[in-house]
């Protein structure tokens, strides 16, 4: 199975490469069904995969200027504390068993996995409607708020990847351009640079507790999805990106959907 997780890093990072965004949420989907890696493991690992994905990326859009290193400081820092302090305190004092009724007991792994799940649906209808909508909603939803809510934010993403291991681009890219005021292309290019920052620096956090780091598998994984990326920034020139973006929403949805009812139905 490990040679169809490799497969699948590599569409990962393809999927990154073509529309920017979204992959990054089926890393631990395909860590623990294709890799076999338990659950709470495999958001560490994807904080890693993630994370020097999203490096690589971002030093393309640096090198062609579409990174704005002042707003990346500005909302980043709060995130990455956030999910720093996600990985080395929060995540070690979670029970392994949430809670137990009748013959019923939820596990950390499971519920993590049903988390993951709830928020890849959101990504998918993110990624399944239309931009202009969601622009306008978005402008009227943010009006009028400050820098505090820009902090509570950061702080909100930080502690949302360091549970569940996804990067969170889709929501940093709406506050970069709504809030920060940045342009599509120059929010992605940002967004990229939050998310490695963020990601990698949670990963640290679980070197720290201990973590046994399966290194091998790891690098070569990682290796896959940066490859994918690569093919994937090559060949966005001649694919339509936002009928990609619904296309893979939908993919993304159905994946949701299924890891639901895996877990809860046919547990």
């Amino acid at each position: 199975m490990q040679i169809a997780a490799y497969f699948a890093a590599t569409l990962i990072g393809l999927s990154l490469g073509m529309i920017g965004a979204g992959g990054s949420i089926l890393t631990v989907p395909v860590l623990v069904y294709l890799a076999g890696v338990e659950p709470v493991l495999a958001t560490g690992y994807s904080l890693f995969v993630v994370g020097s994905t999203a490096l690589v990326g971002g030093v393309k859009s640096l090198r062609r200027g579409m990174v704005n290193l002042r707003t990346a400081v500005m909302f980043g820092v709060p995130s990455i504390l956030a999910v720093y302090a996600t990985r080395l305190w929060l995540m070690p004092v979670i029970p392994e068993t949430l809670f137990s009724v009748g013959g019923f007991a939820l596990s950390k792994g499971t519920g993590l996995l049903i988390l993951f799940a709830v928020l890849m649906v959101a990504t998918s209808l993110s990624m399944i409607r239309d931009k202009k909508v969601q622009a306008e909603e978005a402008a009227a939803d943010h009006e009028g708020r400050n820098i505090l809510y820009v902090f509570a934010e950061g702080v909100g993403v930080g502690v949302l990847t360091g549970m569940v291991g996804a990067g969170g681009g889709f929501l940093i890219i709406p506050a970069l351009v709504l809030l920060a005021g940045l342009e599509m292309k120059v929010a992605v290019g940002t967004s990229l640079f939050i998310i490695a920052a963020k990601s990698l620096t949670g990963f640290i956090g679980d070197v720290q507790n201990g973590e046994v780091i399966d290194w091998p598998f790891l690098a070569l994984f990682t290796g896959f999805s940066i490859a994918g990326i690569f093919l994937g920034s090559w060949l966005a020139a001649y694919v339509n990106g936002n009928k990609l973006k619904k296309a893979f929403g939908w993919f993304v949805l159905a994946m949701g959907i299924y890891m639901i009812a895996r877990e809860t139905l046919f547990k």
